[in-house]
Formats: C-alpha cells, sequence, structure tokens
C-alpha cells in the first residue's frame, strides 16, 4: 500500500512538474534574432518572460518602473508593443465611449499598443473583453479575451 501512495505522489509530482514546464515554454525555443531585437529596442529591460505566440513571440518585462511586452516575429522584426497605463491616461473619447456603452462596469487593465508601422492605439479590458481604439479615442472593436 506505501508502494501505491509513493508511486501515486510522484506520479503527480512528475506530472505538475512537466504541466509548468510545457505552460511556461521553452526559452531555447526563441528564436535569436528576437531576442536581440529586444535588447536593441528596450534596453534595460527586465524580468524578461518569453512565450510563443500564434504570429511570433511574446516578451513581458518591466522597463522604468512600467510594465510592458512585446511582439517579435522569428527574423526579430517587432510588430507591436504594449506599455500597460493608467485608465485615465486614455483618450477622452475613449473614456465617454466606455462610460456610455459599458455603464458601471470595471476596467481592469489598460494599454497604450503601437504597431510595427507607428500605429497607436489603445485598449481597456472590461469584462473580459479588450475594447480597442484608435489614437483619438475612436471605438475600433471589442475582442473577446
Amino acid at each position: 500500500m506505501k508502494q501505491y501512495l509513493l508511486i501515486s505522489a510522484l506520479l503527480f509530482g512528475f506530472t505538475t512538474f512537466s504541466l509548468a514546464q510545457k505552460k511556461e515554454g521553452d526559452k531555447s525555443s526563441i528564436p535569436a534574432a528576437a531576442k536581440a531585437a529586444l535588447t536593441k529596442a528596450f534596453p534595460g529591460a527586465t524580468a524578461v518572460k518569453w512565450d510563443k505566440e500564434k504570429a511570433g513571440y511574446e516578451a513581458e518585462f518591466k522597463l522604468n518602473g512600467k510594465q510592458m511586452s512585446a511582439n517579435f516575429d522569428g527574423q526579430g522584426s517587432m510588430l507591436e508593443s504594449e506599455t500597460a497605463i493608467k485608465s485615465s491616461e486614455l483618450p477622452a473619447p475613449a473614456l465617454e465611449y466606455i462610460k456610455t456603452h459599458y455603464k458601471g462596469a470595471k476596467i481592469t487593465e489598460t494599454a497604450k499598443i503601437v504597431k510595427a508601422n507607428g500605429e497607436v492605439n489603445y485598449e481597456a479590458e472590461i469584462k473580459k473583453m479588450d475594447v480597442m481604439f484608435d489614437a483619438n479615442g475612436k471605438f475600433l472593436k471589442e475582442v473577446k479575451d
């Protein structure tokens, strides 16, 4: 009986460890070009965590006290960067849109997104949805999280 408990405990521990490793991602699978591009674009980035995404690789990190992320393709080209901001930093029309269309809803996260072509968007997470706005605060779309 003790052997079965020991084997069960070992299997559970191994399975948990394996799942944690898979969830965290294989750091060695991140292309060197993407890592180098992050270092060049964001010198001083700390607490960097990489994940494989559908269209490339995402690095989450801190820079100058702000939480950020950046997406890169396999050749090291940056696709977009995202910086966490306070909800009060959203453009006024975006705040008005949220107030009108999501009455009483709490904004849980907000970010400024800069695409590779320089286009700026804003994102507000509300009710497990990302509500997207252009640089002027005009509503673009909702994206389910």
